[in-house]
């Protein structure tokens, strides 16, 4: 799904609602007799001119091109009634309804929702809590019970200490007595984090209900969010397999010894790394805040360096090890900056019943439907016990046809109700009396219907949630059909993808390549007698000896099959046998011993599948066109197209 909605909005760029045409009618081409206009043309080549990163995008001819091939293919998928499809049908039903999440919703309550998240991911709360586990659906009773024995140990905890009766109470299984640490908004469900925010530090919250029981929370601390930090880092892995590989707690302790003795951090990063994102770059990783990476320990670390440029001592996670280095601490972002974050986190998170409550009541109100419940009595005398069992059906003697509400211009019957009622049963449902029952079912059915019938009245209410509607419908489609007729095939067509790496066999080949090792120094002279011990033909662990002492790491080895573009090389790397001359690289020196020469060689087909059906998917899509081209005639009107290049010009 992901994908094609990806597909979707790249190929989006192409895509304008026919109803927006302008009332120009100059054609600027037509694709089998269907006209295509001035107006849709421009509006498309403006909206897109900043988005396009190939510059021959910007050609007008290359544009239209591009245009006239995507009205071709649309053309096709037309044809050949993929719009029919059921799985098209869904696929674009599923998206309208994602998509109307939207926009239905209330601003004003969302806006203010937004706003306190806001403020509570800018303060971290420390605390600690005491949990009476009862389930959702318990009975009043045990609820009362639950109540009352959480109303006890707040009474206990003010006078003897919450932590003592914390420690004590806790077992695990019915009662929670846990040490929460530091947290700030989102990582705890909202009516918890409403009472640690709403509790004053050095307090005891009064008892409150989350899904999971009663709680107690004690507040220790709040300070302002510790923001982002932005480090490096060096990243030791290990080598799986090679049991001639150097440990890498061994190497990361080397490469330490190193920074110790002054040597630069980004240069060895560059060189030792095995973290080929980051280590082109100096080791340097994006900015982070607590809890956004999947390393509580990488993060610790990160957020205990106190000074820019401080560097971390080697510590090992669950990735490898790694020595980090601060280089910027940049407090929480601005309101504005974070606000569209904090809006789909507020989507998805327990405040969403606020703001579906809201809405709700706003839809009430726009379809004119009493906020008052109908009578009801006839669908409580109807019930019995096989709902709690979910076997109750309707009876035979249903009043389908009776009028039970109206929203909008749409009538709903009891039978609409009674439907509803048939297809909710629930076992959990047996917590409550059959009025309320009926009571809850009724809101929740009224709310859905309310929901569901703006959502199906959207696209004549709101002319941007239909201008959307109309990129999708054909972007899905374009999908489908460049899927039925390129991507499926190319994968599963054996045959023709031999035949095109047989005739382009040139195109894929390794590059020339060197069995070597690389000794890095930051002392040229040392690396001087490293190449003549290895000259001496010495092996590396006794010339590591020799230089290296417990106290000081003068150079680091690196033996690897490489090319060109391996980063323990040197850019202008002369590939030749034997010991080369010192290097200066990456702010250091480097000796390289080529073992061996690789030259370039063929790659089998299995080795470069990937690239080869992209490419056979390239060349298919392009004689496909071809096709398309004869198929469908186009048919450019020059005097149009050069007024649009006038016009584009100015």
């Amino acid at each position: 799904m992901k994908l094609k909605y990806l597909f979707v909005l790249v190929f989006s760029v192409f895509i304008v609602n026919a109803q927006a045409q302008s009332s120009k009618k100059d054609v600027l081409f037509t694709v089998d007799n269907d006209p295509f206009y001035v107006s849709e043309f421009l509006r498309v080549y403006n909206k897109n001119l900043d988005l396009v990163q190939d510059e021959s995008q910007k050609d007008v001819d290359e544009y239209l091109t591009l245009f006239t091939n995507y009205k071709l293919k649309l053309k096709e998928a037309k044809a050949l009634q993929l719009q029919e499809k059921p799985s098209y049908i869904r696929e674009l039903a599923t998206y309208k309804q994602q998509l109307a999440k939207s926009f239905v919703t209330d601003a004003k309550v969302s806006d203010a929702l937004v706003q306190e998240a806001y403020e509570r991911v800018s303060n971290d709360v420390k605390a600690s809590h005491i949990l009476i586990k009862i389930p959702e659906n318990a009975s009043p009773e045990d609820t009362l019970v639950a109540y009352n024995n959480i109303l006890k140990l707040r009474e206990r905890a003010l006078t003897e200490g919450f932590e003592t009766v914390r420690k004590e109470v806790h077992n695990g299984k019915t009662v929670f007595g846990e040490d929460l640490g530091w947290f700030s908004g989102f990582r705890m469900v909202y009516p918890f984090e409403n009472a640690a925010y709403q509790t004053k530090v050095g307090e005891i919250s009064q008892p409150f209900r989350t899904q999971f029981g009663y709680h107690l929370v004690n507040v220790v601390d709040k300070r302002k969010s510790r923001g982002e930090r932005t480090v490096a880092h060096i990243m030791v892995v290990e080598k799986a397999g090679d049991s001639l590989a150097e440990k890498p707690q061994d190497r990361i302790q080397d490469i330490y010894k190193k920074l110790q003795q002054g040597e630069d951090f980004e240069a060895l990063a560059k060189q030792f790394s095995d973290d080929g994102n980051s280590a082109p770059n100096g080791g340097k990783l994006a900015p982070f805040s607590m809890g956004q990476l999947n390393a509580k320990e990488f993060e610790d670390v990160a957020f205990g360096l106190q000074q820019i440029g401080d560097v971390s001592q080697p510590f090992k996670t669950a990735y490898g090890w790694h020595i980090v280095k601060l280089y910027a601490i940049k407090p929480i972002v601005s309101f504005e900056d974070m606000k569209p974050e904090l809006e789909e986190k507020v989507k998805r998170d327990e405040r969403s019943k606020l703001i579906d409550a809201a809405l709700y009541k706003k839809l009430k109100e726009k379809y004119k439907v009493p906020s008052k419940q109908p009578d009801l009595e006839y669908f409580t005398s109807i019930l019995n016990d096989d709902y709690f069992k979910r076997t109750w059906q309707l009876p035979e003697n249903f009043q389908a046809d009776r009028p039970l509400l109206k929203i909008g211009n749409k009538a709903f019957t009891y039978k609409d109700f009674g439907d509803y009622l048939l297809s909710s049963q629930s076992n959990g449902d047996g917590a409550t009396d059959l009025k309320t029952l009926v009571s809850k079912k009724y809101d929740t059915f009224l709310n859905t219907s309310l929901v569901k019938y703006q959502e199906d009245n959207l696209e004549s209410e709101n002319e941007d949630f239909a201008n959307v509607v109309a990129e999708y419908r054909d972007g899905l489609l374009l999908f489908d059909l460049m899927e039925t007729t390129i991507w499926n095939t190319a994968t599963s067509d054996s045959l023709a993808i031999n035949d095109f790496y047989n005739t382009h066999k040139q195109q894929y080949m390794f590059p020339k390549r060197v069995d070597a090792v690389v000794a890095a120094s930051k002392d040229q002279k040392t690396l001087k007698k490293v190449a003549k011990l290895l000259e001496e033909g010495m092996a590396i662990d006794q010339i590591k000896s020799l230089i290296n002492s417990n106290d000081k790491i003068d150079v680091i080895f690196t033996t690897d099959v490489m090319d060109s573009t391996h980063q323990a090389l040197p850019p202008n790397f002369d590939f030749k046998k034997g010991i080369s001359p010192v290097y200066n690289h990456n702010d250091g020196f480097v000796v390289v011993q080529v073992k061996e020469l690789l030259p370039e060689t063929q790659k089998t087909l299995e080795e470069a599948k990937g690239l080869v059906i992209s490419d056979y998917q390239a060349f298919k899509e392009e004689k496909w066109l071809k096709e398309l081209a004869e198929k469908y005639k186009i048919v450019v009107n020059q005097k149009a197209l050069k007024h649009v290049k006038s016009q584009l010009k100015k």
